[in-house]
């Protein structure tokens, strides 16, 4: 039980590498907020956790909004006391198989809101209460595109080098807290998120789908596609002990991609 009555914040918990987390954290005995824009979605995961023994709180929170995270946050703080880990997962796509000189204005600001600023609101409001305690660890999702240049993805490429930025900058400042804040740089990885842009990379270049996924497969040095539950060891990994030593980093969990 490397997290014992830990009380994790997910963001992004509803589905994909947020619940993978979420289930993730609770099997290692945290206690689990799980926070989506939707609350319904949340029902199911929070019904998982609690069936593994650990208490799950489902909230409901907007990450682009100050207010919406003061308001979890402060719900947290309320049933728990405390908060020790925040990860996020919270995330959007952006436009894809775009040339940067076609994306809108509104396209590309989209998706900062989400990725960077999403991100930058939920660690510092969360860190006002980490800070207190003199102890935490944050765990953002940033990406490969953001560890290097990703063609026909500027938006979201570079909302993720933003993400590590944030993350590199609050570690150098809160790290005399006792507080560690790192990233996963995730690369192809199953589910509903890496589905979308391979239906759409397909759709725009008139190919298979299955020609898209053998093209990931085949650009990673392990030639397969991750599992969320193999992102989500190493969010265990970063949010326990077993790193306690590590801070600001940006970890490649990419099956071999950015080598």
């Amino acid at each position: 039980m490397k997290l014992k009555d830990k009380i994790a914040i997910v963001t992004g918990g509803a589905k994909g590498m947020g619940k993978e987390f979420s289930l993730a954290f609770a099997r290692e005995g945290a206690h689990v907020v799980v926070c989506a824009r939707t609350l319904s979605a949340l029902e199911s995961v929070a019904a998982e956790i609690r069936k593994i023994g650990c208490k799950a709180l489902p909230l409901s929170m907007d990450v682009t909004n100050e207010k919406s995270v003061e308001s979890a946050v402060r719900r947290t703080v309320d049933e728990f006391g405390r908060i020790d880990i925040l990860a996020n997962t919270a995330g959007a796509i952006g436009p894809i198989e775009t040339m940067g000189i076609n994306v809108s204005a509104e396209d590309f600001e989209s998706v900062w809101k989400t990725n960077t600023l999403g991100t930058f609101l939920t660690n510092k409001i969360v860190l006002k209460v980490m800070i207190p305690q003199r102890s935490g660890v944050i765990v953002n999702i940033a990406g490969t595109s953001g560890l290097r240049g990703y063609r026909m993805r500027v938006a979201y490429s570079s909302s993720k080098w933003g993400v590590i930025g944030i993350t590199k900058t609050l570690a150098l400042e809160v790290g005399q807290f006792n507080i560690r804040v790192n990233a996963i740089c995730p690369g192809a990885t199953l589910g509903d998120r890496m589905a979308t842009i391979v239906r759409e990379k397909a759709r725009v270049r008139g190919v298979s789908i299955e020609e898209i996924e053998r093209e990931y497969a085949e650009d990673m040095a392990l030639k397969r596609w991750l599992k969320p539950t193999e992102l989500a060891a190493a969010a265990v990994f970063l949010a326990s002990d077993d790193s306690s030593a590590m801070t600001g980093q940006a970890i490649a969990v990419d099956g071999g991609w950015d080598i």
